[in-house]
């Protein structure tokens, strides 16, 4: 399908790539000039949520857009990347834009940038913006592409803001340190507008007072203001408000906890009820975050492989996101006495994995080696990324973490591999390689 012209969304999307010489050049003033030449979309658009942070923000949006839905309110939402189809990145209450609204939206960003420099992620935000500004809706929940405070999603004034757990991610771009990018994502919050956090760590939390003082924000901090953890076969959630018995959350590991109680405390700053709470956090989607893939053309190959082996999909692509796989595994996941620690049984858990060349794949690696006893990571290139790391420069970080490794040319080799001594296989590393492995169970 086309726009008005007869241009398809993903010939738009390939011009659009050429407009800077850069795919990350954080700055606003791009963004504002082209909003002004669109007749400010970004001011006419629902009440928005904004939602910053490094690792979580994709599942605590999910968590928040249920709880609201849940509410009866409708809601669109804006994320990135996207896994299969740019048309995923802007949602219009549960259902991806279609093709003939994303051209002919993208065409209209075009036409009024007139070709001047400008980032691929920024006009495309701008894009998103039109279609919010047209289609109705209660809320927005818009998410921070990369950073914060120069990101071309913070050029307006939100009704909520969201900051997820911080840690160390995309140092070129945000500093290398993890104050340094605490300040960066902090960038979101604005004067008196209220804000909500999950918990930090101790040494950037002092940042995060002082940033709210500063701007005059209530901020509700996790760990302070409010509190979520496990308990029996579900949650707690408790703030100033009183305490919630809640089902586990829908989306598996513990970290879900932390990114379920984040959007439980923005559903109280927005006045939702208990009962929209307790039914959004039990219908909570979101893919390639530890999602179990049950059925399709690539369960059905490993199962040919490995018997009634469980499939895992997950897009986590550094040091923090890595922990949280390697404590998913030992915790819950694996099955056999060999998640408790004896070192000499049959390895059960196979990890298919590949990074892109930006991300710190040494760390991730040391993240995983909890795992070593039983798991062989199979590493990969991902199909179509001139930027992908090298199979062999994953298999020597893995082995130098203690890990044992081999490489595969790609996904398919990989699962050729798989032996029927194995239980579990996750593939994870990347949300590049989380599309691919999407794409071909669909078959």
């Amino acid at each position: 399908m086309a726009d008005a012209s007869g241009t398809s969304s993903d010939t738009l999307l390939a011009r659009l790539l050429d407009l800077h010489p850069k795919s990350i050049d954080l700055s606003l003033g791009r963004m504002h000039r082209l909003l002004a030449a669109l007749d400010h979309p970004e001011q006419k658009m629902p009440r928005v949520v904004h939602i910053a942070g490094t690792n979580g923000k994709g599942s605590t949006l999910a968590f928040l857009k249920a709880i609201l839905r849940a509410a009866g309110q409708r809601v669109n939402s804006y994320t990135s990347p996207h896994l299969e189809y740019f048309h995923e990145r802007i949602n219009l209450d549960g259902t991806p834009i279609s093709e003939a609204d994303l051209a002919r939206h993208l065409a209209r960003c075009e036409t009024a940038n007139d070709g001047a420099p400008i980032t691929f992620f920024e006009i495309t935000t701008a894009a998103a913006f039109c279609a919010f500004a047209e289609i109705p809706a209660d809320y927005v929940l818009l998410e921070v592409g990369l950073g914060g405070r120069l990101d071309a999603t913070n050029v307006l004034c939100p009704d909520l803001s969201v900051i997820t757990p911080v840690s160390i991610d995309h140092q070129e771009f945000l500093g290398d340190t993890v104050e340094k990018i605490a300040a960066e994502k902090l960038g979101i919050l604005k004067p008196g507008i209220a804000a909500v956090s999950a918990p930090q760590s101790a040494d950037i939390t002092p940042l995060f007072d002082a940033k709210a003082d500063e701007c005059s924000v209530s901020l509700a901090l996790g760990g302070r203001d409010w509190q979520a953890y496990p308990e029996n076969a579900g949650m707690v959630f408790q703030d100033t408000r009183g305490l919630l018995d809640l089902p586990a959350p829908s989306l598996p590991g513990m970290h879900q906890i932390i990114n379920a109680g984040t959007a439980i405390a923005a559903a109280r700053q927005l006045g939702m009820s208990d009962t929209a709470i307790r039914s959004g956090v039990t219908q909570a989607s979101w893919p390639a975050r530890l999602q179990h893939l049950s059925h399709g053309a690539l369960v059905t190959r490993i199962r040919q492989q490995s018997g009634d082996a469980r499939l895992w999909l997950d897009g986590g692509h550094n040091a923090a996101a890595a922990r949280v796989l390697a404590n998913w595994a030992r915790a819950h996941q694996l099955r056999g006495d060999d998640c408790h620690g004896d070192s000499n049984a049959t390895r059960k858990l196979d990890i298919i994995l590949a990074m892109m060349n930006t991300k710190a794949h040494e760390a991730f690696l040391e993240n995983l080696a909890p795992l070593a006893a039983h798991a062989t990571v199979h590493c990969i290139a991902i199909a179509d990324q001139p930027n992908t790391l090298p199979p062999e420069a994953l298999a020597a970080a893995a082995r130098n973490a203690g890990l044992s490794a081999c490489t595969h040319k790609g996904l398919d080799d990989a699962i050729t591999a798989l032996t029927p001594a194995t239980e579990d296989v996750l593939i994870c590393g990347s949300l590049y390689l989380a599309g691919q492995a999407l794409r071909a169970n669909r078959g």
